[in-house]
């Protein structure tokens, strides 16, 4: 008896070809009243085995620049290296991609500060010039519960399972 190991078509999240009309993402969009904030998104896809992570600087009141944004491919070790630090496992991730053009460099760390978000997300890169640009935002308890939950589904979808 043959198995059909093919993949639903009417399923985006699982859909590995270049055809899904949406790719799951989820953001965390941080505004504030200075003009510093900014937004990660974390988008899967599953056509390039990744899940692209791109941050955005405010620019404007609850408006951010997409233009001006960093980006960084996530695999299955990078994917778990932030999952340790949301489920308490570890203190910090850091995260490090060289390529030819810039360095690009994540940090996710665990705060004990009750004043402060538990957690501090940051993404920055450092440019062929050695300029560096860098977004961070606070994370909350409650954004960690649902990035958990989603980077862990994304972790089951690269790994097939």
């Amino acid at each position: 008896m043959k198995t059909d190991t093919s993949l639903p078509p009417s399923d985006p999240v699982l859909r590995s070809d270049a055809t899904a009309t949406r790719r799951p993402q989820h953001a965390i969009y941080k505004p504030n009243s200075r003009g510093t904030g900014g937004v990660v998104r974390f988008e899967l896809n599953g056509y390039k085995e990744a899940v692209f992570v791109d941050a955005a600087p405010q620019s404007g009141d609850r408006q951010f620049d997409w233009e001006a944004k960093l980006t960084m491919k996530w695999g299955l070790s990078d994917l778990g290296a932030a999952l340790s630090v949301f489920q308490g496992r570890q203190p910090a991730a850091k995260l490090f991609h060289r390529s030819e053009k810039s360095n690009s460099a994540c940090e996710i760390v665990a705060r004990d500060d009750a004043d402060r978000s538990p957690f501090l997300f940051s993404l920055s890169r450092q440019e062929e010039d050695k300029s560096v640009r860098k977004i961070a935002i606070p994370v909350t308890h409650a954004e960690a519960a649902i990035l958990e939950v989603v980077l862990g589904r994304a972790v089951e979808t690269l790994a097939g399972w």
